[in-house]
């Protein structure tokens, strides 16, 4: 499995995941055992991680969404690529996150 990030590359939530909205939070829990952290089971979406999140259909490729996010916010593209790669990586090591298939 691929653990990169890849701008190119098509994303979906893990279907071994629940995600829940507490008090404005955005919450991922884990549903079977070896995902997520030992250390930390829930995983908690700040704002930018949540813009980014809302945004994972499994059709638009990560490049896409850097777009998007950079006409929607006052950040520099590369910032906002950096932090959509950022999480990408972190979602798909804890195995929160799956590559979609391309048709």
């Amino acid at each position: 499995m691929n653990l990169k990030a890849d701008l190119d590359a098509c994303y979906l939530p893990s279907e071994d995941i629940v995600v829940r909205e507490i008090e404005g939070e955005l919450i991922i829990v884990p549903l079977v055992s070896g995902i997520g952290d030992m250390e930390d089971e829930l995983f908690t979406l700040n704002q930018t991680g949540r813009a980014i999140w809302e945004k994972l259909d499994g059709r638009k490729t990560l490049e896409d969404i850097v777009g998007e996010l950079s006409s929607e916010y006052d950040a520099s593209a590369g910032e906002i690529e950096k932090d959509v790669l950022g999480l990408i990586g972190e979602l798909l090591k804890r195995k929160m996150l799956v590559a979609a298939q391309r048709d």
